[in-house]
């Protein structure tokens, strides 16, 4: 799969399979016919290798520089001459993320920045990617991949990748063999299909929210430029055989909430550019508006020295690049002490989100399409690891005013430390009795921050919808016992029987196919979802009851609903 919402951490895992994945940049093995295809007056030359037909690096958008910093992505108007896609574009400028490094929080009014350090018995690894692929500001392309012999009369399914990443990472240049093996599996199962991913940009380039970028259409343009992508299949997939009518969107954690916050965009009404949508490990976070950005715009500002200029945008815009991404990373990452809190991240604005993701749930202004939506079983062991330092109930405390409830009534700070207590026993990775308690606290940190972001939004997702549209869940509980961190946040996505779920998904807008147990739709009487157990697609899976937590998360939603992040 491409690139999950984390770097691999196999110093912590011992032996990872997440961490097998492809790191190619070059381009595929050419084949001596190549393969081309036509857009507008322009003539696109691929790739081809092991029956699957590969154009890449293709702009969908004019290069977000200059002038065009921080501001709406421009689409390509016309294409005209001939287009080299034999190679991977650019990667977004990336956010370093770094358990090494120290944490950085919130400024405070002098705009000075406190620090605390990780744990010591952790400084010797590095989250950090040595071979990452390229970055540069012009990276606004996408990729397709299709079965060979497909012709522009195929009329295959289209599925949409949407890299995961925390909003602050994401390439969808790792992934290259995998991604192919998708298409050539789609084949295998006789449900041919064309996979499309896109280049977006990710942390302060992305998701720079003030009062200035508001004033200007600015905000959440990492969305937009996602948008763009996905108006640019709906426009072009037929030249490639894909029918523009049968689009699903697919995304992992950060790439599953981009998903589902098109489907909450424009009222709930995609103009027809998406069908379906399948998301692992991402919902409708609930998000507070664009001012939560202001004091990270501002510190960009004054690290910068635009302090003093007319119009601070217009003066972000001219700041050279390296000393632009050596700015934006000295913010906090995923892997601060803020953690899932994150810097960079979609705020309500008015115009791409109206409003808090889930009060737009609540209110029904989400598209009318069948989707998939599912956790992993233990989905925030690995952002617990940037808080180990936290090894008492009122550093605990601490750390929750810090970061997710600074607004937060005490009282109510006290009834989520009471619902998610210290026993590590009730933590997660969850059912493993007192095993994998790093510290003291890290297992009750771990279950909190799963449920927060992932697992909470996900149950409120599929319960306010279900009865309304065809809906189907999961849970993943698949390596359980991986040691301190179990069925961790993206460990689905190393897993191939989902991907064949993913494939009927993409086909039929429906996952079944027959084999294995029947996955029924989600009912909110029933509340029945698909748990998998082992990687054998008929012996590991049971239907199970989606009740594990409630009052828990129940009280998590009420929360975030009248205090969002």
């Amino acid at each position: 799969m491409a690139r999950a919402f984390l770097p691999c951490i196999p110093l912590i895992l011992y032996v990872s399979s997440a961490c097998a994945q492809d790191s190619t940049t070059s381009s595929a093995s050419a084949s001596p016919t190549n393969p081309t295809v036509a857009l507008d007056q322009a003539t696109v030359n691929g790739v081809s290798a092991s029956g699957v037909q590969q154009f890449l690096g293709i702009p969908y958008a004019s290069p977000p520089v200059n002038e065009l910093r921080f501001a709406p992505p421009q689409p390509v108007a016309s294409y005209n001459g001939t287009i080299n896609a034999t190679t991977f574009g650019y990667s977004c400028p990336q956010q370093n993320a770094s358990l090494t490094s120290s944490f950085f929080k919130l400024p405070d009014q002098e705009g000075t920045v406190v620090t605390m350090k990780v744990d010591q018995r952790w400084a010797d690894v590095d989250f950090d990617d040595d071979e990452a692929p390229p970055e540069n500001e012009d990276c606004l392309t996408l990729n397709v991949m299709r079965p060979e012999n497909t012709t522009q009369s195929s009329n295959l399914p289209v599925v949409i990748w949407i890299v995961g990443g925390g909003f602050e990472t994401g390439t969808t240049q790792y992934s290259a063999e995998d991604d192919a093996k998708l298409v050539q599996r789609s084949t295998q199962l006789g449900q041919p299909m064309i996979f499309v991913s896109m280049n977006y940009r990710v942390s302060g380039w992305g998701f720079l929210s003030s009062q200035e970028t508001k004033n200007v259409n600015g905000t959440n343009v990492g969305l937009k430029d996602q948008r763009t992508a996905i108006e640019w299949v709906n426009k072009y997939i037929g030249n490639f055989g894909g029918n523009s009518s049968r689009v699903t969107l697919w995304g992992q954690s950060a790439g599953a909430i981009s998903s589902s916050l098109h489907m909450l965009h424009n009222n709930g009404n995609p103009d027809g550019l998406f069908h379906g949508a399948f998301m692992q490990s991402g919902a409708p976070i609930p998000v507070g508006n664009y001012t939560g950005g202001q004091p990270w715009y501002d510190q960009l500002v004054n690290q910068t020295n635009c302090t003093g200029s007319g119009d601070t945008l217009d003066c972000l815009r001219k700041v050279p690049y390296e000393e632009m991404k050596t700015v934006i990373n000295r913010t906090p990452s995923y892997y601060s002490y803020l953690s899932l809190d994150l810097v960079w991240v979609p705020r309500a604005d008015g115009d791409f989100i109206a409003d808090n993701p889930q009060r737009l749930v609540e209110e029904g202004s989400v598209a009318n399409i069948p989707f998939v939506s599912g956790n992993v079983a233990d989905e925030g062991t690995v952002f617990a690891l940037s808080s180990l330092n936290v090894t008492s109930d009122d550093e605990f405390r601490e750390w929750l005013k810090f970061s997710y409830m600074s607004d937060v009534p005490d009282q109510n700070v006290s009834d989520v430390m009471e619902l998610y207590p210290s026993d590590p026993s009730a933590g997660s990775p969850f059912n493993t009795s007192i095993f994998n308690a790093i510290t003291s606290q890290y297992k009750r940190s771990a279950a909190l921050q799963g449920d927060l972001v992932f697992q909470a939004p996900r149950r409120f997702f599929v319960q306010q919808r279900s009865g309304d549209q065809p809906v189907w869940a999961y849970q993943d509980s698949r390596g359980k016992y991986t040691p301190f961190v179990g069925a961790y946040h993206s460990s689905d996505l190393t897993k191939m029987v989902l991907n064949d779920y993913l494939i009927r998904f993409v086909n039929n807008l429906d996952p079944n196919n027959g084999t294995g147990p029947d996955w029924p739709k989600y009912d909110n009487s029933s509340k029945q979802i698909y748990w998998f157990t082992s990687d054998n697609d008929n012996t590991g899976v049971e239907i199970s009851t989606d009740d594990y937590r409630v009052p828990q998360m129940e009280y998590l939603t009420n929360l975030s609903l009248a205090y969002p992040l």
